[in-house]
């Protein structure tokens, strides 16, 4: 969890400090702004981090707010697809593999 939300802040970083990085795709449903999307990635990715080290500690909330907001990172890389389409997709493949981890880890009391 933490990469994978490290790796939101960067993308989110990009996209807010030079929207020249970014080729977009004409008539796409979903067109924000790229300044917008820098500033939902970089939340989304801090979360993703915040939660992600509160379960070094063996936090029971850290795994449901990992879950949640994977999948909302799962939904945002997706309607990040124009924009960066490889970096999209292995963002969208890291945050479904944390969710598995997340649902298929035993919990702290079976230890």
């Amino acid at each position: 969890m933490v990469f994978g939300g490290l790796m939101m802040i960067f993308e989110g970083i990009a996209a807010i400090a030079e929207d020249d990085v970014f080729v977009t795709t004409r008539n796409y449903a979903y067109a924000f702004d790229l300044t917008s999307w820098g500033w939902i990635h970089l939340i989304v990715g801090v979360v993703i981090t915040l939660a992600g080290a509160a379960l070094f500690q063996g936090a029971t909330w850290a795994r449901v707010v990992g879950v949640a907001v994977a999948g909302l990172a799962m939904f945002a890389n997706f309607l990040w697809l124009p924009y960066a389409p490889v970096w999209a997709i292995v963002l969208i493949a890291i945050n479904g593999f944390v969710i598995w981890a997340l649902c298929a880890a035993p919990s702290p009391s079976e230890r």
